[in-house]
């Protein structure tokens, strides 16, 4: 038995789930893993959370406020801080990217979860909690400068390139680092989200991979929810559920849509250079399969006059053709 599976074991013995029955859960791409564990008609869920890569702590507190304002993120049954082990509510196994792959029809999930973030909105984010601002936002787009262009060109990018990338969204992302912040769950797609039609209003959406909440704008979890990196969101439903949030908080239409295409362009790049990273330095190409996808969101972001600028810069960089094409060594 390795430190790591004694330690789990150990773990268990002292929640009381010594005894139960293991089964490996889908993991995502960090180091976090998760097993399913059963004992009788009863289950709940083992996060292996390896510090120092992994540190339990902004999970456990995220999970904590979202409970506490009666949505449905897990409850934490057991907590080993030190060595990153969490029991958790089981909320099952209907993500909504699951239960649209078999044929439910998803207006009513997106709908719902519309409703869940405009509620979610209505509350200040945590205290403390740190903010999604400029130097943030400047910060994490450069990993598309940083890995997406050296693995396309085969060279490190000339500091000219990146100080005029940077000084684009030094101009941008002002835009987007406004009061009043709120809580941003930021991972919010649809395989992070399980829909459980037996709990009441919000509650029905269940709420997963949130460790990462930062304090920002309102939009950036719309974004994350219409533009999904893994999945096709059809555009007239993305538009619709755009249509409900805009209609439900009272934003200004045309505000609202530019601050929308300036954080989707951002999150977008930033996870083109996310998953080149996951190739490059963790050994996992497949993230690349997404490419085809998250270049066709960043054009469709691309199309607000708002990013002008930032498109003719991608055009003289990655021109369409280079867009379209698998990256060398693949």
């Amino acid at each position: 038995m390795t430190d790591r599976a004694a330690l789990s074991t150990a773990f268990l013995a002292r929640a009381g789930w010594g005894d139960a029955a293991r089964a490996k859960l889908a993991g995502d791409a960090s180091f976090r893993k998760y097993d399913r564990l059963t004992r009788g008609a009863h289950s709940a869920v083992l996060m292996d959370a390896p510090p120092p890569q992994e540190d339990i702590r902004p999970f456990v507190r995220i999970a904590r406020h979202l409970d506490g304002l009666g949505y449905s993120a897990p409850r934490i049954l057991a907590e080993d801080g030190e060595h990153g082990f969490l029991l958790l509510e089981d909320l099952g196994d209907d993500l909504f990217a699951r239960l649209i792959s078999n044929g439910q029809d998803a207006t009513p999930l997106y709908e719902a979860t519309i409703d869940f973030l405009l509620d979610l909105h209505r509350h200040p984010a945590p205290a403390g909690i740190a903010p999604y601002d400029k130097p943030r936002l400047i910060d994490e787009v450069d990993l598309f400068t940083d890995w997406y262009l050296p693995a396309l060109t085969g060279r490190e990018t000339p500091e000219s390139q990146r100080n005029a990338f940077r000084m684009l969204w030094a101009i941008l992302a002002p835009e987007v680092d406004v009061a009043p912040r709120v809580l941003v769950l930021r991972d919010f797609h649809a395989e992070n989200l399980l829909w459980l039609p037996q709990r009441k209003g919000a509650a029905k959406i269940g709420l997963l991979d949130f460790q990462d909440a930062v304090a920002g704008h309102r939009a950036y979890d719309l974004v994350s929810l219409l533009e999904d990196a893994r999945r096709d969101v059809d555009p007239a439903l993305a538009e619709a559920m755009l249509q409900r949030y805009i209609a439900g908080s009272g934003a200004d239409d045309q505000q609202f849509r530019r601050a929308y295409a300036i954080l989707g362009a951002q999150r977008n790049l930033r996870i083109i250079g996310i998953f080149t990273r996951l190739w490059k330095r963790d050994g996992k190409p497949h993230y690349q399969n997404f490419m085809p996808r998250m270049w066709g969101l960043v054009e469709r972001d691309l199309a607000h006059p708002a990013l002008t600028d930032l498109r003719h810069w991608l055009d003289a960089i990655v021109p369409q053709e280079l867009r379209r094409k698998p990256l060398p060594g693949l």
